[in-house]
């Protein structure tokens, strides 16, 4: 169970789960006036959503498909973390990497978010590590 508070409840509605196999919900833009992004600009859009995520959980904010593919919308820090301490409202920085100007309006579906669990660790200095099949190859090494 994830506790959520929204600013303008009637305006912007709880995030849902857009079909019984998504993986993530979408968030929309809590805005006033529309925001154009020209070519190659970035903004902060918020979402007027707040959440309390339970300890061992952190929330991703990552890009719509749709969005991206059919105009050229994304986000940057994607996936970004919130982590379950975060209690501030949380935006969203979106960036126009198409050729045209793009409006993101009031209520626009802007990204999805998805929870998940993780576990944390502890480092263990060693002088050497154990080897393996891939080694230290690197991006491409295995072909294309």
């Amino acid at each position: 169970m994830i506790k959520v508070k929204l600013i303008n409840k009637s305006d912007n509605p709880s995030p849902e789960f857009a079909t019984e196999g998504s993986a993530g919900v979408d968030l929309r833009a809590a805005i006033e006036k529309s925001i154009v992004l020209k070519p190659l600009e970035r903004a902060m859009v918020p979402t007027g959503l707040f959440i309390e995520l339970p300890v061992g959980t952190e929330a991703q904010i990552r890009p719509r498909s749709g969005l991206a593919a059919k105009s050229g919308i994304t986000v940057l820090n994607s996936p970004g973390t919130i982590d379950s301490d975060y209690r501030g409202e949380i935006k969203v920085i979106m960036v126009n990497l198409s050729n045209d100007e793009f409006e993101i309006k009031k209520g626009d579906r802007i990204c999805q978010m998805v929870v998940h669990k993780y576990e944390r660790f502890e480092w263990d200095s060693v002088e050497e590590l154990n080897e393996s099949g891939r080694g230290s190859g690197g991006f491409g090494h295995t072909g294309i």
